[in-house]
């Protein structure tokens, strides 16, 4: 590439022999994004707690919003990953890695924010009962909703639009796609970016962990004083909650930490620990959400009777 590409573009430094194993590659990361799609379901789980009623709950909309995010935190990143895996050169715009380094964060704070929601709406179901259709109404659901997606596009729009000011003395970047590697290109590493970048990860995912934490630490002191019926129900609705939530913070601790410090890990490694960021959550969300919340596995296994009997 020429200098004046060089200013424009980026390289994907980050992909291991694939000249050799390229359509390997793409063959297992177009089936892993169909599978990502199809179990994110629009087709099947979003479709149910859209067509059914009693699953019009708060509770089950909140996880129509999750398996949503899901499907478009995956297609930031997918589609341009498939096309690097068939292309002789792996380049992105400058301007097109920032709009993905956007995306794959705010929505990662979306999740944080998702989930966060979500067990606020347990609290108030399981802690204060009588007033939890008052509480969360469907303006509360909106409003969270709205701020989950909204919150997190803001803050993150600061260091994308302080980054597309800098200016750039590298030009391969280690990854397969745009994360926080992102800054290790740039000529200039300031105290205060490192500062502004902190308080945005305070805001959208560690301040959303703790009000978590807290929200259950509640839910478990008041039901271990409770009958063993409210505990099965606390555990039943809480459990996927917590599984989900701790699946996604440590492949953002990885994300954040490591990717954030390069250490001297075999490029292999990388690889690998990067695939699961954005393989393993995606795919995991379905799964918990799916088979393990009651009502939305009734009403799977009937429609997949029925798909049977048709």
């Amino acid at each position: 590439m020429n200098d004046e590409l060089n200013v424009t573009y980026i390289t994907f430094g980050g992909h291991v022999e694939l000249q050799k194993y390229r359509y390997l590659y793409f063959a297992v990361m177009f089936t892993v994004y169909l599978l990502i799609i199809c179990s994110n379901s629009t087709i099947f789980i979003v479709y149910l707690i859209w067509n059914h009623k009693n699953l019009h709950e708060p509770m089950y909309i909140f996880i129509a919003a999750l398996l949503l995010n899901a499907v478009v935190f995956s297609t930031v990143i997918y589609p341009k990953l498939l096309i690097d895996f068939l292309s002789e050169e792996q380049i992105i715009s400058y301007p097109a890695c920032l709009f993905q380094f956007h995306l794959f964060y705010s929505l990662g704070g979306s999740e944080f924010l998702l989930l966060a929601a979500m067990a606020y709406d347990r609290y108030v179901s399981i802690c204060k009962p009588l007033q939890y259709p008052t509480i969360m109404n469907k303006t509360t659901v909106c409003v969270f909703l709205i701020l989950a997606w909204f919150v997190p596009a803001c803050q993150l729009a600061v260091p994308t639009g302080f980054s597309a000011k800098e200016k750039l003395c590298r030009f391969i970047l280690k990854g397969i796609f745009c994360n926080n590697s992102l800054y290790k290109l740039q000529c200039v590493l300031s105290q205060a970016r490192v500062i502004r970048d902190m308080i945005i990860l305070v805001n959208v995912a560690l301040f959303p962990v703790l009000f978590i934490i807290f929200t259950y630490t509640r839910i478990l002191l008041i039901t271990y004083r409770s009958s063993r019926e409210v505990k099965r129900k606390a555990a039943q609705t809480c459990l996927p909650h917590l599984i989900v939530l701790i699946n996604f913070f440590s492949l953002c601790a990885y994300d954040v930490i490591i990717v954030g410090l390069e250490p001297d890990f075999p490029k292999i490694v990388h690889l690998i620990m990067t695939l699961q960021v954005i393989l393993y959550h995606p795919l995991f969300n379905p799964i918990i959400y799916g088979l393990k919340m009651k009502e939305i596995s009734k009403h799977l296994k009937k429609l997949f009777c029925r798909v049977r009997m048709n």
